[in-house]
Formats: C-alpha cells, sequence, structure tokens
C-alpha cells in the first residue's frame, strides 16, 4: 500500500497496533507529551506530505485529553501537507449529548463534530455512534460501521442455544439495533421501557415481551455505570428468563460499574475493544471481548484504495 500513513494517538494504542498489523503496516512515528502545565504537544516524526494519514484515536479514558490530542493531531498533519487526513474514532466522545433534551441544555456532539472539521479532518470513521443523526453533523464523509456482525458471529460461536434466545433492547431507544440482530438470527425481540428521573439514574422499568424460559440477550450501544443493564437483567431473571448474556458495543464501566456486574446475574458481559478492557477484565471475569480491529482495518484499507464499505455493514471481514 503506498502513500497511507497510520498514527496511533495514546488512548488505544493496542488497537491501533492491530489495525497497523492486519493491515502489514508500521505505525507512524509520533510522540505525544505534556508540558508541566499540562499541555498537550504532538510531534509527528516522519514526513506526510502528499500522503493519506490515518490517525487512531478512541474516546476513553481521560477523554478531554484524548480530544485535544486528536484535533492537534489532525492539524500537525494538514499543516504538514498530507493530502487527506481521516480520524478513526472507535468510540465518539459526547455521543450522549446530541439533542436539548432539555432547556439551556448544550449539543456537544455538535460542537465535537464542529472542532473536528476546523481542526483539518477530511473524513471520519467510527463505530456505532449512539444517534446515527450525527453523521448529520458532519458536512465531511462520516463512515458509522457497525459491531452486529461481529456480535452475531460472536452469538452463534458462543451460545450453545441461541436458536432459543431472544435479543432484549434495555431502553426504547436500542429498538431498532436489537430488531435488525433479532431478525438475523430468526428469534424474538423484547423491550424494557424506563424512566429516568435524572442522568445515570433509572428510576422503574416495565418489559414488553415474553422471555420465559428462554436465554436473554441484552444488546445495547455502550454502557456507562451499568445502572440499566443491571436492573434490566433482574428484570429478566424475575420474569423467567433461563440465562442473561449483554452485549455491548462500548464497554466505558465508570464509576459503580464494575461492582454491579460482578453482584449481577449476567453470564458474561461481552463489549468489543473500541475502548480498552484488559484493567477492567482483571477485576471481573465476567467481561469478555470481542475484537473489531479488522472491522477499522478494512474499513480504513477500502477507504485508502477507493472501494465500497457498505460490505462491511452485513459481513465481518475473514
Amino acid at each position: 500500500m503506498p502513500n497511507i500513513k497510520i498514527f496511533s494517538g495514546s488512548s488505544h494504542p493496542d488497537l491501533s497496533q492491530k489495525i497497523a498489523d492486519r493491515l502489514g503496516l508500521e505505525l507512524g512515528k509520533v510522540v505525544t507529551k505534556k508540558f508541566s502545565n499540562q499541555e498537550t504537544c504532538v510531534e509527528i516524526g516522519e514526513s506526510v506530505r502528499g500522503e493519506d494519514v490515518y490517525i487512531v484515536q478512541s474516546g476513553c479514558g481521560e477523554i478531554n485529553d484524548n480530544l485535544m490530542e486528536l484535533l492537534i493531531m489532525i492539524n500537525a498533519c494538514k499543516i504538514a501537507s498530507a493530502s487527506r487526513v481521516s480520524a478513526v474514532i472507535p468510540c465518539f466522545p459526547y455521543a450522549r449529548q446530541d439533542k436539548k433534551d432539555k432547556s439551556r441544555a448544550p449539543i456537544s456532539a455538535k460542537l465535537v463534530a464542529n472542532m473536528l472539521s476546523v481542526s483539518g479532518a477530511d473524513h471520519i470513521i467510527t463505530m456505532d455512534l449512539h444517534a446515527s443523526q450525527i453523521q448529520g453533523f458532519f458536512d465531511i464523509p462520516v463512515d458509522n460501521l457497525y459491531a452486529e456482525p461481529a456480535v452475531l458471529k460472536w452469538i452463534k460461536e458462543n451460545i450453545l442455544e441461541w436458536k432459543n434466545c431472544i435479543i432484549v433492547s434495555p431502553d426504547a431507544g436500542g429498538a431498532k439495533r436489537v430488531t435488525s440482530i433479532a431478525d438475523r438470527l430468526n428469534v424474538d425481540f423484547a423491550l424494557i421501557h424506563k424512566e429516568r428521573k435524572k442522568a445515570n439514574e433509572v428510576d422503574r422499568m416495565v418489559l414488553v415481551g415474553d422471555v420465559r424460559d428462554r436465554v436473554a440477550i441484552l444488546v445495547d450501544d455502550m454502557a456507562d455505570t451499568c445502572g440499566t443493564i443491571c436492573h434490566a437483567a433482574d428484570k429478566l431473571i424475575s420474569a423467567g428468563a433461563t440465562k442473561v448474556y449483554a452485549i455491548l458495543t462500548h464497554g466505558i464501566f465508570s464509576g459503580p460499574a464494575i461492582s454491579r456486574i460482578n453482584n449481577a446475574c449476567f453470564e458474561a458481559v461481552v463489549v468489543t475493544n473500541t475502548i480498552p478492557q484488559e484493567e477492567k477484565m482483571k477485576h471481573c471475569p465476567k467481561i469478555q471481548v470481542i475484537d473489531i480491529s479488522m472491522i477499522l482495518a478494512e474499513a480504513i484499507r477500502r477507504t485508502h484504495n477507493g472501494e465500497s464499505v457498505s460490505y462491511l455493514f452485513s459481513h465481518v471481514p475473514l
């Protein structure tokens, strides 16, 4: 592959390395450090003139530092005459602040989109956006990849009785994602309707659908403090489900999440590696990881070669 460079931000070097290995490339030389006053400093260690540059940085850990680092890296490559700069953001930061749900609330996802555009990004590759309308916050092309094909593969390989399972969405917003997976597996789906009084705290839940004597698989795009999915798991067990699995694209797992999962009745909590999970897996044996680096790598390869990316919406690259 001529004229392509892949750089890694400091948020998820492991994923960047896997992507580079899959493409048969070396990661580009870049030094990211902080000055003593905590300003971010980025030095790109090789020429990017006329190159097709991809910068991999996920929205996790120190989110604001990592976002700033990404913006600086994009800008550094842009003003060093890169022909095109694409930001590969597996987990998009601030994706949940995507609408004015109350008076005077910010729409921070739109702000992040503007910042990325202004810094000089020509193209965004991301995964399972919290709301797909976020693509419309950008005037540059956005490829929103789906973890769904990898999730289907995991279900078929790891849940023996998957033909008698039921796919459950822990909130009404995820209904579309869940119906799509249920259709592809040819099984039923159920919904849980939840009412929130304030963010990160669920008030009450109502289960719509019959889960008795079935394996229930909770599917959502992200889990942060895990209040919702742990409530949902209790609800499913009390409604007669035999086993409960949770499959989530972005396992943020902040605050009390790990202890909640350990105390909940899950067989397994399956997440993708859009966010590093090694530390969390040490504290929680229930967490299992699906590797999605090959989906991102294939999207980069196809974009670079000017091929269609839509094949990845329904297939896992081999």
